[in-house]
């Protein structure tokens, strides 16, 4: 017999999706969500806008006192399932993403509240054998998470640039609070049977989200020294660090194995060309490579095979299309054959979450989701249709519509504060990925 679903988690699904990274329908996200959140839970939830708010702003969208709504937005960030933040001395909430967000959450935490070995096994069917949801997560452009460079696997006789984004050292530095926590991917993995003898106490959290998660026991918090001293130790065990793809405000930092990582593994599964990847590529020297092998097996996305060279002895090869520049191969190469070698062109990082979350909607084509997010309004829902409609045309026949549509809706969008972030997100490097930006550039002109 199919399982049941109440309308209350249906509703849930279909918000979760309405964000740019989306949480496509199955069985498993389903029993998933019944899991974590009570059927009331989630039909409050499932009305929650995709931005933040506070306890007054929830109160009026619930219909139910300030109070009453402040118990209940604190109840569901002691369960993780969203954050509580501090914003100019105001509490605000914020619906936490699925990945990474709430679903690692739920098993980072040991007091028992969520059975973790089910939930595992859900997880691993809804991410590890189904594809619709990591590909979604991964497809996003930009996507949500980027590999940081071992720093000192790069040689210093000929040191490239090193931005201060790309050291986990400089984020680890920078941050006003740490946590660490349990990594999610080899627990998950240690509950069907399939993890890997890495360490699990090394999933590290900065800044607002370790706020709170430390302030409701998911996570603990460490001083910036405990913090370096669990990656150098992940660093010498031959883990990656793959982190917020953000340049300020880095939320988490993880310490990846190529066979428990959800990231990775979903790397080399879908076949993403150059997902994850950071600004630098490893190199290899066929001179002085003796064929040993140990990089080929710790690449953690297999990325180097051995193939036979001229004179007919194993020398290591290292796909470009493939290689994230984490480093890991230079460390453990025995004869200096490999380096690290940094990109001509730099990829795009967002300044900060709140960018990459606009244009991550924009490229999706859920901007109207963003902007119109206040699911109780029918005028809402006539203009996400609007917007989407329009999105969903060809650049030509965006232009038509933006002169049909020289409307105070379209007018409305501009004024906004998310869209004064346009001016500057948009430079010659980039002008490229955002294509909509013209539409509203346009009508910005002649409003």
């Amino acid at each position: 017999m199919a399982h049941m679903t109440s309308r209350s988690y249906i509703r849930l699904q279909r918000r979760l999706d309405k964000s740019p990274q989306g949480a496509p329908e199955s069985e498993a996200l389903f029993k998933i969500l019944e899991i974590l959140f009570t059927e009331k839970e989630a039909e409050l939830v499932s009305k929650l806008p995709i931005s933040s708010l506070t306890a007054k702003q929830a109160s009026k969208i619930w219909k139910k006192t300030e109070k009453e709504s402040k118990y209940i937005l604190d109840e569901l960030a002691d369960k993780g399932l969203i954050l509580d933040l501090r914003k100019e001395d105001v509490q605000v909430y914020y619906l936490a993403p699925s990945m990474a967000g709430f679903f690692e959450f739920s098993l980072m935490r040991t007091d028992g509240r969520f059975d973790r070995k089910i939930l595992s096994e859900l997880y691993y069917q809804y991410i590890n054998e189904e594809d619709d949801f990591l590909k979604k997560v991964l497809g996003a452009n930009p996507v949500f998470a980027r590999t940081f460079v071992h720093e000192d696997a790069i040689q210093k006789k000929d040191l490239p640039v090193i931005l201060d984004y790309e050291k986990a050292s400089h984020i680890v530095k920078t941050a006003r609070c740490i946590t660490v926590g349990t990594c999610y991917c080899r627990h998950k993995m240690e509950h069907v049977g399939k993890a890997c003898n890495m360490p699990q106490d090394v999933c590290l959290t900065f800044n607002s989200a370790a706020e709170s998660l430390s302030k409701h026991g998911i996570a603990k918090k460490i001083s910036k020294k405990e913090a370096m001293e669990i990656i150098d130790r992940c660093i010498s065990l031959g883990l990656v660090q793959i982190g917020d793809n953000v340049q300020e405000g880095v939320n988490f930092i993880c310490n990846c194995c190529g066979c428990c990582c959800e990231a990775l593994l979903a790397y080399k599964r879908l076949k993403y060309p150059k997902l994850l990847a950071n600004n630098f590529l490893s190199k290899s020297d066929h001179d002085k490579c003796t064929g040993c092998g140990i990089c080929a097996k710790k690449c953690p996305v297999d990325a180097i095979n051995l193939n036979k060279g001229q004179n007919g002895k194993k020398i290591a090869v290292i796909d470009e299309n493939v290689c994230i520049g984490c480093g890991v191969c230079v460390r453990f190469c025995k004869s200096k054959s490999l380096l690290l070698e940094r990109q001509e062109k730099i990829r795009y990082v967002p300044k900060d979450t709140f960018e990459r979350y606009v244009v991550s909607a924009m490229n999706n084509g859920k901007l109207q989701n963003l902007v119109f997010d206040n699911y109780n309004l029918w005028t809402y829902d006539m203009l996400r249709s609007l917007l989407e409609v329009i999105f969903s045309l060809p650049p030509t026949k965006q232009i038509l519509a933006n002169r049909q549509f020289q409307s105070r809706f379209i007018a409305a969008i501009i004024k906004t504060r998310e869209y004064k972030l346009f001016d500057k997100l948009i430079d010659e490097e980039h002008k490229e990925d955002y294509t909509h930006h013209k539409l509203f550039k346009q009508n910005k002109q002649n409003s």
